[in-house]
């Protein structure tokens, strides 16, 4: 049975709301919930964007029974995969085993605030690669000193630990990062439903492991103002994951939204009330071999609604398939 869960987009909500959110969607019924881990928003007009682990971990304190993953945490740049290690760690002892990494390349828009610039992409999956490496060895326990082309550990050690170690879900977009996710991952994340993203996972050693996807819904029962919302909020994602990982800031995300129309955002955003066209989203995705679906409802004012509908029609109709 797929397994729905629910999108903490902190690229919409204050840090409060969040947590409150998380409440009321655990209350909702669903089976897990992702937050995402940025540093600006996508677009001015999302308006928000906290610290995602100060979240996580008050989230995880305010909840009782839902698996927690970051949707997803960057470690090469803003963040050296030692201190995620001990992020995660934390997360795992707080959540009573409760949390899952989910670790990606990263974008841009939220790794430049270092002044480091933003390195190539093939030097990028280099620096993911190892930033795995030490996060893994890290939550063995032991002393860890590493050597690499891009990090360097001297003499680290986690001290608080989770009694089971913190899974690691790994975002891919292509082969090279699918063969890292089935080499190193726990799990394989993935926004779009590419079935040859999960066989590619499967035949590389990933057969059996969980597959985590992500769907934009805009739940409104006026369609008209659900698609208007659709619109100005996410017209940013039908770029593509080339495009969104290079733009630097959200002003270059809305110049090149411009151009964006409706029926592009619409095209691969259910807007409205009607449950079959959610239905039918969620099994492109089941169907390319999905396990687990995070869904995300656009805008933080109809968050409450949203989860009212999904409590009463929308999840009892999702776990039938």
């Amino acid at each position: 049975m797929v397994k729905i869960g629910y999108t903490l987009m902190s690229e919409q909500s204050p840090p409060g709301r969040l947590v409150e959110d998380a409440v009321s969607a655990e209350r909702a019924g669903f089976d897990y919930e992702t937050i995402s881990d940025h540093y600006f928003p996508w677009l001015e007009e999302m308006s928000h964007s906290p610290y995602a682990w100060s979240v996580l971990g008050a989230v995880a304190q305010a909840t009782e029974r839902v698996p927690l993953m970051t949707y997803v945490t960057c470690p090469i740049m803003r963040y050296h995969p030692a201190v995620v290690a001990q992020k995660a760690a934390t997360m795992g002892a707080l959540s009573q085993g409760r949390f899952m990494l989910g670790l990606g390349a990263g974008e841009n828009l939220n790794e430049h605030v270092i002044g480091r610039g933003w390195p190539p992409v093939n030097i990028r999956h280099e620096m993911f690669g190892e930033a795995v490496e030490i996060i893994q060895a890290l939550f063995g326990g032991e002393y860890v000193s590493y050597r690499g082309d891009h990090f360097t550990v001297d003499s680290a050690k986690l001290y608080d630990l989770p009694p089971v170690p913190v899974p690691i879900g790994i975002a891919a977009s292509g082969a090279q990062s699918v063969d890292l996710a089935a080499e190193y991952g726990d799990a394989l994340i993935a926004t779009e439903p590419d079935r040859r993203l999960v066989e590619r996972f499967h035949a590389s050693g990933g057969a059996g492991k969980p597959v985590y996807g992500q769907l934009v819904i805009s739940y409104d029962i006026d369609v008209e103002a659900a698609t208007e919302r659709a619109h100005r909020l996410w017209k940013w994602s039908p770029a593509g994951w080339k495009v969104l990982a290079e733009l630097p800031g959200p002003v270059n995300f809305a110049d090149y939204a411009q151009f964006v129309r409706p029926e592009d955002v619409t095209k691969h955003v259910p807007c409205g009330s009607d449950v079959d066209a959610v239905v039918q989203a969620i099994k492109e995705f089941t169907d390319a071999g999905f396990t687990h679906i995070a869904l995300v409802q656009i805008d933080p004012a109809h968050q409450t609604p949203f989860l009212t509908w999904a409590h009463s029609t929308l999840l009892p109709t999702l776990k039938t398939l």
